[in-house]
């Protein structure tokens, strides 16, 4: 019985951070295809267009000089957040460059929380700034299981990849190579 729990509680902890990856790889999927999807996000004019956000919070934000940047070129910026996000997303829910795509999370989160939510009181009804703080786990550990990061290295550690730089093994796992009985003379 011991024995269950002790497995199940390595288990768990091998894969604490699979629902939190999964949730943040589908909110950003999510938020990156709804702005490409989206009638108004482009347009200028429109409620709810980025630039209509933009100069919404230009006073309120934390660092205007972000938005003033982000209404140098609004269109090519939207963009770049909507590809960003849905990389980010991408990266995260298959676990590619996991640390990338995380470090990506949380660079576009804080970018949103000095701009947009910045004047959300009290701070934590605004959702940029726990959205940061969730992609730091990830940052740290990356994507360990379930992801393609994973998969390449114990691909790599087994020599299976084309490239990769391993040491064939004999059939006790030791480095394939001369063998001697005695030291050299």
């Amino acid at each position: 019985m011991r024995d269950t729990i002790d497995t199940w509680r390595e288990t768990a902890r091998r894969h604490a951070l699979l629902p939190l990856r999964i949730f943040l790889g589908v909110t950003f999927v999510y938020a990156g295809l709804d702005k490409l999807t989206s009638d108004t996000f482009f347009t200028d004019s429109a409620n709810g267009s980025l630039v209509q956000t933009l100069h919404g919070s230009h006073d309120s934000a934390g660092v205007p000089g972000l938005i003033d940047l982000a209404l140098k070129a609004p269109h090519p910026f939207g963009y770049a957040i909507a590809l960003g996000e849905l990389a980010v997303g991408l990266g995260t829910l298959f676990g590619l460059l996991g640390r990338v795509a995380a470090a990506g999370g949380a660079a576009i989160s804080l970018s949103l929380w000095l701009t947009v939510s910045w004047a959300t009181t009290p701070y934590y009804y605004g959702n940029d700034l726990a959205y940061l703080m969730a992609w730091l786990p990830l940052v740290l550990a990356g994507a360990p299981t379930f992801s393609l990061d994973w998969w390449l290295r114990a691909r790599r550690e087994r020599g299976t990849v084309p490239g990769a730089r391993s040491a064939p093994a004999t059939d006790a796992g030791a480095p394939a190579g001369p063998v001697r009985s005695a030291p050299p003379a």
